[in-house]
């Protein structure tokens, strides 16, 4: 989910807690918080902390991951901890270490290291197009082996496969029908702050999977016109959600990109005709 922010670029706490009830009522069985999505390199540990709190406390319907992983094994492990001893977190997100470009012995020791800090199940996130490795698929079933390491964010384009002991989540909107079609889980998303409920079709009905997963390629094509923390902030704000701007080295979507935001959304019957 995305961290709202107050016209002076500090943490909405009453519009996160906002949020957590919308997306819970619009197809979501739980939140990431201080994803990528969620601004996670522009936020503080203190503003994670204390998100992941809000999260555990106000989100009782909701399955609530903490985003604790970064390029830096001590510091995540520290984070790591940290959530775990919080009510109501009930799962970690770890990226692959990025910018260090480690060889894949010390992405293992790595997540291992996570893995250690907490009791909680760990999501190992594959995203090799912001992190520049990739974890292939012989380097994921090692991983399974890890105790607490049990499901994989998978945001490969290509070669997505279940892995026997991880569930394989989608990691990127337009793969989510082909990952459930893989064996998939289900998936960690940005769309499904805006047609959460049809993504959630995707999941409870196979047998419509495709046809869902067409109607809402535009969608998906759209959000991807500039960053989707941008766009989607930018489209939450148009329906109203006030989740304000986001935090440099971001910057609020210009003309052209809000055009074609609010054309979408008019398109699909979301905004009023003018």
């Amino acid at each position: 989910m995305v961290t709202p922010f107050d016209a002076n670029g500090q943490v909405d706490e009453d519009a996160f807690v906002r949020l957590l009830g919308f997306l819970a009522d619009n197809g979501s069985d739980g939140v990431v918080v201080a994803g990528t999505t969620g601004e996670s390199a522009t936020l503080s540990d203190e503003e994670k902390l204390r998100l992941f709190e809000l999260a555990g406390a106000e989100g009782a319907d909701l399955f609530v991951v903490a985003g604790t992983g970064s390029n830096d094994t001590a510091h995540s492990g520290h984070l790591t901890a940290k959530a775990s001893e919080i009510p109501g977190v009930d799962a970690i997100l770890a990226v692959t270490p990025y910018y260090n470009k480690p060889p894949l012995r010390g992405v293992y020791k790595h997540m291992q290291a996570i893995s250690d800090a907490t009791d909680k199940p760990v999501i190992a996130y594959n995203i090799p197009s912001r992190c520049v490795i990739d974890l292939p698929n012989d380097f994921l079933r090692s991983l399974a082996q890890i105790e607490n390491v049990k499901a994989v964010k998978q945001a490969r384009e290509t070669d997505i496969t279940a892995i026997e002991g991880l569930d394989l989540l989608a990691g990127n909107d337009d793969r989510l029908a082909e990952v459930l079609d893989a064996g998939g889980t289900g998936g960690i998303l940005v769309a499904s702050h805006i047609v959460g409920k049809e993504m959630r079709r995707m999941i409870d009905e196979p047998e419509n999977r495709w046809t869902i997963h067409e109607n809402l390629t535009d969608v998906f094509k759209t959000l991807g016109i500039t960053q989707l923390t941008m766009t989607v902030k930018a489209v939450l704000n148009m329906l109203g959600q006030n989740v304000g701007g986001v935090r440099l080295p971001l910057v609020d979507c210009d003309e052209t990109e809000i055009s074609a935001l609010d054309e979408m959304l008019r398109r699909r019957g979301l905004l009023s005709a003018v």
